[in-house]
């Protein structure tokens, strides 16, 4: 592993802890503190922790950031009209290609938070600031790097935070999914996540992230690392950017068609003419549940009645049993249909399926605890 990688504020935590760590995004980040499996069931069961601050905030500020996002942005922020309220979007480039998908938060008119994936920010950065700078926006874009991010998830996450941290409960206890705000002037708590469960996601300080920590590790909330939350998300049928889109994949080709608002035909958002041109796209994106034993993995091959199509994200489900998979294909194949997937060398059945594949604890379309 490279010396010039980048350190989050609970680096030496994790390294204590006896974490595998890995290469991330530039990032040394814990992959797993022993079995990934603990990890995943412990945040479907009961409540985990992870270390996402090499997830990056960008604060957007000034008398025109709500028409500047409406323009970077596919989804409409004038939706927000709750302050602290949350709205999950793409960014696209001219031509409707995912530059990014980010989280989006409301505080004022004048005051708003991104938060953006690690790999991308700093590309993220410079195209804000170009097209602020090419089209005149008044705004003033602001990468924060001295803060971190925890993110606390699981059916507990509410005991377990407020046990941690009971003088932020009068001011977070209340917060409804998709909402944030701030418990004192520098610590701000969302109630959003990656992981397909209830939780909230602490965007505060560094200086303060290494004893927040610890006293959720006191409370009882298991660190989990990177491995842990790709099983989580995929089964909570989530994207990855850079796995299941880039800036080469329109959004209707990755199953985020919900998150471009076109409404307001004045609202010309970046990205907006490509996808008005492009129209109905030959490719969709489905969920994929293996019917035999083996692992569907990224990029391998899908053969359809329709035509041949390509797994985009895939594992062996924790909850579930089963592998599970997200995949790109022609657009006339629907749930339920029979499909091949090549798994090391081997065609194997699987069906076109419903996402999420798991929801809060639940195999989707289930009653039932998934277990």
């Amino acid at each position: 592993m490279t010396q010039d990688l980048k350190r989050t504020p609970l680096y030496f935590l994790h390294v204590q802890a006896g974490a595998r760590l890995t290469d991330f995004a530039g990032w040394h980040m814990p992959l797993s503190y022993g079995s990934q499996l603990d990890e995943h069931r412990a945040v479907r069961a009961k409540v985990g922790m992870f270390d996402v601050s090499h997830m990056r905030v960008i604060d957007v500020q000034g008398s025109q950031a709500k028409p500047f996002l409406q323009r970077l942005l596919a989804n409409d922020v004038a939706r927000l009209r709750t302050v602290g309220r949350a709205q999950y979007s793409c960014m696209l480039n001219r031509r409707g290609g995912v530059l990014d998908d980010l989280l989006v938060y409301f505080f004022a008119s004048d005051e708003w938070r991104l938060v953006v994936n690690a790999a991308n920010a700093q590309d993220d950065l410079e195209w804000m600031r170009s097209v602020a700078a090419d089209e005149n926006f008044d705004v003033a874009l602001t990468m924060r790097e001295e803060l971190a991010i925890i993110a606390v998830q699981g059916p507990q996450a509410p005991r377990v935070l407020w046990q941690a941290r009971p003088a932020w409960k009068a001011a977070a206890g209340e917060l409804k999914r998709f909402t944030a705000t701030f418990v004192d002037e520098v610590v701000m708590v969302a109630r959003t996540g990656y992981t397909g469960e209830d939780g909230y996601e602490i965007i505060l300080p560094a200086s303060l992230a290494a004893a927040l920590w610890n006293d959720l590790a006191q409370a009882g909330v298991a660190p989990c690392g990177l491995a842990a939350r790709d099983t989580l998300r995929l089964e909570a049928g989530l994207n990855l950017h850079g796995q299941d889109m880039d800036d080469s994949v329109l959004p209707s080709q990755a199953g985020l068609s919900w998150t471009v608002n076109l409404d307001d035909p004045a609202r010309r958002f970046i990205g907006r003419e490509a996808l008005e041109q492009a129209g109905e796209q030959a490719l969709a994106f489905v969920g994929l549940r293996l019917l035999d034993r083996g692992v569907m993995r990224s990029g391998a091959a899908v053969q359809t009645a329709s035509g041949r199509g390509v797994v985009t994200s895939g594992t062996l489900s924790p909850t579930l049993g089963v592998s599970i998979a997200m995949a790109r294909v022609p657009r006339a194949v629907s749930v339920g249909d029979a499909v091949q997937v090549e798994v090391r060398g081997k065609w194997m059945p699987a069906e076109v399926v419903q996402m999420p594949f798991v929801r809060s604890g639940t195999a989707a379309g289930s009653d039932n605890p998934a277990t």
